[in-house]
């Protein structure tokens, strides 16, 4: 049995995200989480709501009264492209210089051990 949690449109760099998604990939949820914590990077907490939400998933499924917490591993955490905003921002000269802002989607799939 497994269970999945999406979160779009992060306003991270997906680069970013990826390297603490890295860290959590086929971890146990309770040492993922730990990581999380004590881990020092902005990217940690979408990461974490994302992993809470897949584990909740999980146990509000059908015939989830079964599931043990603690036995619950990542069995899938991708960090995908999302849309880029484009701004501009005035330069000298009487110039507009472009910049952009990236978005990324994260997908973090639990499963039993």
């Amino acid at each position: 049995m497994e269970a999945r949690a999406v979160a779009k449109y992060v306003r991270k760099s997906p680069r970013k995200v990826r390297q603490v998604v890295d860290l959590i990939r086929g971890a146990h949820v309770d040492e993922a989480l730990n990581i999380l914590h004590y881990t020092q990077k902005s990217a940690t907490l979408p990461v974490e709501k994302t992993l809470r939400s897949a584990v909740a998933n999980m146990l509000n499924n059908e015939g989830a009264s079964k599931v043990d917490p603690e036995t619950l591993i990542i069995k899938e955490a991708r960090v995908d492209q999302g849309f880029t905003f484009r701004r501009f921002r005035a330069a000298s000269m009487g110039r507009a210089m472009r910049m952009r802002r990236p978005t990324c989607h994260i997908t973090i799939v639990v499963a039993e051990s």
